[in-house]
Protein backbone atom coordinates (compact mmCIF):
# COMPACT_ATOMS: atom_id res chain seq x y z
CA UNK A 1 0.00 0.00 0.00
CA UNK A 2 2.93 2.27 -0.64
CA UNK A 3 2.28 5.17 -3.01
CA UNK A 4 4.15 4.57 -6.29
CA UNK A 5 6.41 7.65 -6.00
CA UNK A 6 7.59 6.57 -2.56
CA UNK A 7 8.07 2.96 -3.67
CA UNK A 8 10.21 4.12 -6.63
CA UNK A 9 12.31 6.39 -4.41
CA UNK A 10 12.97 3.59 -1.94
CA UNK A 11 13.85 1.02 -4.58
CA UNK A 12 16.19 3.37 -6.45
CA UNK A 13 17.82 4.94 -3.39
CA UNK A 14 16.49 8.39 -4.24
CA UNK A 15 15.23 10.78 -1.56
CA UNK A 16 11.62 10.51 -0.48
CA UNK A 17 9.26 13.04 -2.09
CA UNK A 18 8.84 16.39 -0.35
CA UNK A 19 5.68 17.23 1.54
CA UNK A 20 5.25 14.00 3.49
CA UNK A 21 3.60 14.17 6.91
CA UNK A 22 5.69 13.22 9.93
CA UNK A 23 3.93 9.82 10.01
CA UNK A 24 4.58 9.22 6.30
CA UNK A 25 8.24 10.25 6.67
CA UNK A 26 8.68 7.82 9.60
CA UNK A 27 7.07 5.03 7.56
CA UNK A 28 9.37 5.83 4.64
CA UNK A 29 12.34 5.48 6.98
CA UNK A 30 11.02 2.12 8.22
CA UNK A 31 10.70 0.93 4.63
CA UNK A 32 14.17 2.19 3.76
CA UNK A 33 15.53 0.11 6.65
CA UNK A 34 13.50 -2.86 5.40
CA UNK A 35 14.95 -2.60 1.87
CA UNK A 36 18.45 -2.59 3.39
CA UNK A 37 17.71 -5.75 5.40
CA UNK A 38 15.54 -7.78 3.04
CA UNK A 39 18.07 -10.50 2.18
CA UNK A 40 15.75 -13.31 3.30
CA UNK A 41 12.96 -12.11 0.98
CA UNK A 42 15.38 -11.54 -1.89
CA UNK A 43 16.77 -15.06 -1.51
CA UNK A 44 13.31 -16.62 -1.27
CA UNK A 45 12.10 -14.54 -4.22
CA UNK A 46 14.96 -15.30 -6.57
CA UNK A 47 16.39 -18.64 -5.48
CA UNK A 48 13.86 -20.51 -3.29
CA UNK A 49 15.31 -23.92 -4.21
CA UNK A 50 18.64 -22.81 -2.71
CA UNK A 51 16.91 -23.10 0.66
CA UNK A 52 16.84 -26.89 0.23
CA UNK A 53 19.60 -27.01 2.84
CA UNK A 54 16.96 -26.03 5.39
CA UNK A 55 15.27 -29.35 4.71
CA UNK A 56 18.43 -31.14 5.83
CA UNK A 57 19.06 -29.36 9.11
CA UNK A 58 16.58 -28.53 11.85
CA UNK A 59 19.15 -26.18 13.38
CA UNK A 60 19.64 -24.39 10.04
CA UNK A 61 15.89 -24.13 9.62
CA UNK A 62 15.51 -22.71 13.14
CA UNK A 63 18.26 -20.14 12.57
CA UNK A 64 16.68 -19.01 9.30
CA UNK A 65 13.21 -18.74 10.81
CA UNK A 66 14.30 -16.98 14.00
CA UNK A 67 16.24 -14.22 12.26
CA UNK A 68 13.39 -12.97 10.08
CA UNK A 69 13.44 -9.32 11.08
CA UNK A 70 14.83 -7.24 13.93
CA UNK A 71 11.59 -6.92 15.93
CA UNK A 72 10.63 -10.60 15.59
CA UNK A 73 14.12 -11.74 16.62
CA UNK A 74 14.00 -9.41 19.64
CA UNK A 75 10.58 -10.78 20.63
CA UNK A 76 11.71 -14.40 20.34
CA UNK A 77 14.93 -13.60 22.23
CA UNK A 78 12.92 -12.09 25.08
CA UNK A 79 10.72 -15.21 25.18
CA UNK A 80 13.77 -17.46 25.47
CA UNK A 81 15.17 -15.17 28.16
CA UNK A 82 12.07 -15.95 30.22
CA UNK A 83 10.05 -12.78 29.63
CA UNK A 84 6.30 -13.05 29.24
CA UNK A 85 5.27 -12.12 25.71
CA UNK A 86 2.47 -13.08 23.30
CA UNK A 87 4.51 -16.18 22.46
CA UNK A 88 5.99 -18.95 24.56
CA UNK A 89 9.10 -21.04 23.96
CA UNK A 90 6.81 -23.91 23.01
CA UNK A 91 5.03 -21.72 20.43
CA UNK A 92 8.35 -20.91 18.76
CA UNK A 93 9.58 -24.51 18.82
CA UNK A 94 6.19 -25.82 17.64
CA UNK A 95 6.29 -23.48 14.64
CA UNK A 96 9.78 -24.58 13.62
CA UNK A 97 8.86 -28.23 14.23
CA UNK A 98 5.77 -27.90 12.03
CA UNK A 99 7.90 -26.66 9.12
CA UNK A 100 10.50 -29.36 9.81
CA UNK A 101 8.12 -32.33 10.06
CA UNK A 102 6.09 -31.31 7.02
CA UNK A 103 9.20 -30.35 5.02
CA UNK A 104 7.51 -27.12 3.90
CA UNK A 105 10.24 -24.48 4.32
CA UNK A 106 11.08 -24.41 0.62
CA UNK A 107 7.47 -24.56 -0.59
CA UNK A 108 6.59 -21.71 1.79
CA UNK A 109 9.46 -19.67 0.36
CA UNK A 110 8.16 -20.18 -3.19
CA UNK A 111 5.41 -17.63 -2.48
CA UNK A 112 8.08 -14.96 -2.76
CA UNK A 113 9.31 -16.32 -6.10
CA UNK A 114 5.84 -16.75 -7.58
CA UNK A 115 4.64 -13.24 -6.69
CA UNK A 116 5.32 -11.14 -9.77
CA UNK A 117 3.88 -7.90 -8.37
CA UNK A 118 5.95 -5.19 -6.72
CA UNK A 119 6.59 -6.21 -3.15
CA UNK A 120 4.21 -3.75 -1.49
CA UNK A 121 2.10 -2.78 -4.50
CA UNK A 122 -1.67 -2.68 -4.22
CA UNK A 123 -3.51 -2.70 -7.50
CA UNK A 124 -7.20 -2.70 -8.24
CA UNK A 125 -8.57 -3.72 -4.84
CA UNK A 126 -12.26 -2.85 -5.11
CA UNK A 127 -13.72 -4.76 -2.17
CA UNK A 128 -14.12 -3.36 1.36
CA UNK A 129 -10.84 -3.51 3.29
CA UNK A 130 -9.92 -3.29 6.97
CA UNK A 131 -6.36 -2.31 7.89
CA UNK A 132 -4.82 -3.11 11.25
CA UNK A 133 -1.42 -1.57 11.97
CA UNK A 134 0.79 -3.45 14.42
CA UNK A 135 3.71 -1.46 15.91
CA UNK A 136 6.35 -4.13 15.27
CA UNK A 137 5.33 -4.84 11.67
CA UNK A 138 7.96 -4.27 8.99
CA UNK A 139 6.39 -0.85 8.48
CA UNK A 140 3.43 0.99 10.02
CA UNK A 141 1.07 1.92 7.20
CA UNK A 142 -0.18 5.49 7.59
CA UNK A 143 -3.92 6.00 7.30
CA UNK A 144 -3.37 8.36 4.36
CA UNK A 145 -1.61 5.61 2.37
CA UNK A 146 -4.26 3.06 3.32
CA UNK A 147 -6.99 5.40 2.07
CA UNK A 148 -5.14 5.88 -1.24
CA UNK A 149 -4.57 2.15 -1.70
CA UNK A 150 -8.04 1.00 -0.70
CA UNK A 151 -10.89 3.19 -1.93
CA UNK A 152 -13.34 1.15 0.14
CA UNK A 153 -11.44 1.32 3.44
CA UNK A 154 -14.02 0.47 6.11
CA UNK A 155 -11.72 0.29 9.13
CA UNK A 156 -8.26 1.55 10.12
CA UNK A 157 -6.75 0.96 13.54
CA UNK A 158 -3.34 1.18 15.19
CA UNK A 159 -2.80 -1.51 17.79
CA UNK A 160 -0.60 -1.38 20.91
CA UNK A 161 1.25 -4.67 20.33
CA UNK A 162 2.05 -7.24 17.70
CA UNK A 163 4.28 -7.46 14.69
CA UNK A 164 4.91 -9.19 11.39
CA UNK A 165 3.45 -12.44 12.67
CA UNK A 166 0.47 -10.95 14.49
CA UNK A 167 -1.71 -14.03 14.05
CA UNK A 168 0.95 -16.04 15.84
CA UNK A 169 2.08 -13.41 18.37
CA UNK A 170 -1.28 -11.89 19.30
CA UNK A 171 -4.02 -14.24 18.05
CA UNK A 172 -6.76 -12.92 20.34
CA UNK A 173 -5.98 -9.29 19.49
CA UNK A 174 -6.00 -10.10 15.78
CA UNK A 175 -9.25 -12.07 15.99
CA UNK A 176 -10.97 -9.17 17.74
CA UNK A 177 -9.52 -6.73 15.22
CA UNK A 178 -10.89 -8.79 12.32
CA UNK A 179 -14.33 -8.86 13.96
CA UNK A 180 -14.26 -5.11 14.58
CA UNK A 181 -12.80 -4.31 11.17
CA UNK A 182 -15.46 -6.18 9.26
CA UNK A 183 -18.42 -5.50 11.61
CA UNK A 184 -19.88 -2.88 9.28
CA UNK A 185 -20.22 -5.53 6.56
CA UNK A 186 -22.39 -7.88 8.61
CA UNK A 187 -26.01 -8.19 7.74
CA UNK A 188 -28.44 -7.61 10.55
Amino acid sequence: MIPPAIDRALQTGNPLPAGLSEEEQRTGEQLDFFWDHVAYALMMGTRPQTLTGLADSPVGLAAFMLDHDVASLALISRVFAGESEGLTRDDVLDNITLFWLTNTAVSAARLYAENKSAFFAVKGVTIPVAVSVFPDELYEAPKSWSEQAYPKLVHYNRLPEGGHFAAWEQPLVLAEEIREGLRSLRRS
